[in-house]
């Protein structure tokens, strides 16, 4: 008899405790809080402090590659060049090359390869070129038909390739672009070819041409007028017809 009471004893209390348990809200998030946007949305009202940990973490300033964006001070750099030095008997430096995100800036700051530094995590997508104007790219996300403008110069060097239809690829970091990138391989087609500076008698393996895209580069000379070449447009290279 003394057995089965304390088992309905046992039996009401875990009744009890599983009631209380539904009656409280969840302290931690779900692990479906990152599964959409309008979960994550809810999850971030809900848990301000799980956005913290979603836009950045601390790691070793060794761990930092170019490309990657860092908060220091209250700004916002994307690493350009990271570059392991030895000073010697004073240990090792990371040498970072950065660019300010607010005002496009170029500076460079030394750390110590253990030292913390905070790097933020960027969205990568992928996005179709409408057209550009001016000194902007007007692109368009093929799912969700998401539309943005974005200064050329977010792409670099390679901005002046942009055409209507390609494909690019974006860094976003609350919904703005910090960087971008193109294919490594653009169809551009030649517009004037600039004589050879050597004189008649003396045929140069390459000569200077004017793309449609208003870009200068050095292609082969049997090259004429009208032609469609491939060029890479990371360095402006000559890859192909």
């Amino acid at each position: 008899m003394r057995a089965v009471e304390v088992s309905k004893r046992l039996s009401r209390a875990l009744f009890s405790f599983s009631s209380y348990s539904r009656s409280l809200p969840n302290f931690l998030p779900s692990p479906d809080c990152h599964r959409s946007s309008g979960d994550r949305d809810t999850c971030l009202l809900r848990f301000p402090w799980s956005a913290t940990q979603q836009r950045a973490v601390k790691v070793n300033a060794s761990h930092v590659r170019p490309g990657n964006v860092i908060e220091k001070s209250g700004k916002m750099y994307q690493v350009i060049d990271a570059e392991h030095k030895q000073r010697g008997r004073g240990g090792a430096m990371m040498q970072m090359e950065l660019r300010d995100i607010d005002t496009g800036n170029k500076v460079s700051l030394r750390f110590g390869t253990e030292e913390a530094v905070e790097r933020v995590f960027v969205e990568d997508k992928s996005f179709t070129c409408l057209y550009t104007e001016n000194d902007t790219a007007f692109v368009i996300e093929s799912e969700t038909f998401e539309q943005l403008e974005v200064p050329l110069d977010v792409f670099g060097k390679a901005g002046a390739y942009l055409q209507e239809g390609m494909k690019v690829w974006l860094q976003l970091y609350d919904g703005r672009a910090l960087s971008g990138s193109i294919p490594k391989r653009v169809a551009c087609t030649i517009k004037e070819i600039h004589a050879s500076t050597k004189g008649p008698t003396v045929t140069p393996r390459y000569r200077r041409a004017l793309l449609d895209n208003g870009v200068t580069v050095m292609v082969p000379s049997y090259l004429e007028i009208g032609e469609e070449i491939f060029i890479n447009p990371q360095d402006d290279s000559y890859i192909g017809r």
